[in-house]
């Protein structure tokens, strides 16, 4: 073409989570039985919606408002509820016009990190959650600048790092973090939080909090919400209903704003997200009207707590079949229903395989692994996923150097989530012995 079409370091972005899918699919074709471990979706693995809250979806879609547009910012009874809940906390307190509705939460994403400044940047996690590196990174043109969390530590970050890289990098006015985790399945200790809390007040920055899976903790774990402990900080806490009702399809988020009159360049960047909100008008109505009737019906806490001792219990037995096979740091998950296993540093090698029977999977898996440029634990990961037909993610395609693998805990059947990581515990010592 006349000019580049795509700025640099575009063309190499990846979204592997479901990069792997067509993987897995090709292999699918050639007789492999998939186990799908790879993304953050219930429905796919079998999650039953209540019949209450089918019926309190198909009620609404008989008021003709549901089929309409709505405010740009949502549905203001809906705003007014959410308002509600977060203000009886005693935290942070806010007004329906600080809440922004989303066509869910990859729309809020591209919004935050794109109304920024290109030379302003937002400093994340490693691991992370793709979607917001992608964003954070495509907007300024750079690779993301990052504050490490630390499998020798329960996956908790590396607090005197973030001060560094804030100190050495003037550019960043944002620290951003995901609580519970995605990767990890970590949950921040509020220590950590008002430690991050103190950071962004003592540099002049903003907290930008994913807070998607802040209802699903186990273990015997609590979350604390950031507005809970943000005092006078501006912040924006993202949350939605994909994961936690759940309901993915309904591509419903939206973002609550901490303290929006206390800086007037922050007050001209949300209102800036707003403005590029009102191009669209506004987002799907339906899923927004529902949400008020869903979370005060007296199943709903019912419910949540049948799934999250769920998940706590796939944890726990994925948690017991790796912590034990060398080479790995394997930590017990606390919240979201994610685990990522790393393994130790130069255990994994460009020369090591499994044996694969089927000659067409075979030479599939081969002409994959042996391309230019295949980290280490892609090539693990594609290995197994043609040898077990388990469909993990490999841990560097979550913005970090660390290397290892990305799993869910969504199996519902106990049994088959013991094969499946038994299996997987007995594959990584054949791979790590290859």
């Amino acid at each position: 073409m006349r000019r580049e079409l795509v700025s640099p370091g575009h063309g190499e972005m990846t979204y592997e989570i479901r990069n792997i899918v067509n993987v897995a699919e090709k292999l699918q074709k050639c007789g492999v039985k998939i186990n799908w471990e790879n993304i953050g979706d219930p429905i796919v693995k079998g999650e039953q919606i209540p019949e209450w809250m089918k019926k309190i979806v198909a009620d609404e879609t008989m008021h003709n408002e549901s089929w309409g547009y709505c405010h740009t910012r949502g549905v203001l009874e809906t705003r007014e509820f959410i308002c509600d809940l977060t203000n009886k906390r005693g935290g942070a307190q806010i007004t329906p016009d600080d809440i922004i509705f989303f066509n869910g939460l990859g729309d809020a994403i591209a919004k935050i990190y794109g109304c920024l400044d290109p030379g302003t940047r937002v400093l994340v996690p490693s691991p992370t959650y793709t979607t917001h590196t992608l964003a954070e990174s495509a907007n300024a043109g750079s690779a993301p600048i990052c504050y490490h969390l630390l499998p020798e530590n329960n996956w908790f970050p590396d607090m005197q790092e973030m001060r560094e890289k804030i100190i050495a990098n003037p550019s960043v006015t944002a620290i951003m973090l995901i609580n519970p985790d995605n990767p990890t399945g970590m949950v921040y200790p509020v220590e950590t939080l008002k430690e991050i809390v103190a950071l962004a007040k003592e540099f002049d920055l903003f907290i930008i909090a994913d807070e998607v899976y802040n209802n699903i903790v186990y273990n015997g774990q609590k979350t604390v919400p950031i507005s809970d402990v943000i005092g006078d900080v501006p912040a924006i806490a993202l949350k939605g209903i994909s994961k936690e009702f759940p309901w993915p399809g309904s591509r419903c988020g939206w973002t609550e704003t901490y303290n929006f009159g206390r800086d007037t360049d922050f007050q001209k960047y949300v209102n800036s997200i707003l403005t590029l909100k009102m191009n669209e008008v506004c987002s799907t109505t339906l899923p927004q009207r529902c949400i008020p009737a869903i979370m005060k019906h007296p199943q709903y806490p019912v419910y949540l707590e049948e799934r999250t001792r769920r998940y706590e219990k796939m944890s726990n037995i994925t948690w017991n079949f790796l912590k034990d096979v060398p080479g790995l740091a394997v930590n017990r998950t606390n919240g979201a229903f994610y685990m990522s296993v790393a393994f130790e540093k130069g255990r994994l090698k460009d020369n090591q395989s499994l044996p694969i029977e089927n000659s067409e999977v075979r030479s599939l898996v081969e002409g994959l692994v042996n391309k230019q440029n295949v980290s280490p634990d892609k090539r693990f990961v594609y290995y197994t996923l043609a040898a077990t037909g388990i469909c993990t993610v490999p841990l560097s395609s979550f913005n970090t150097n660390l290397q290892g693998f990305r799993v869910t805990l969504l199996e519902r059947d106990e049994k088959e989530s013991e094969r499946i990581y038994g299996i997987l515990a007995d594959k990584i010592r054949e791979y790590l012995a290859s």
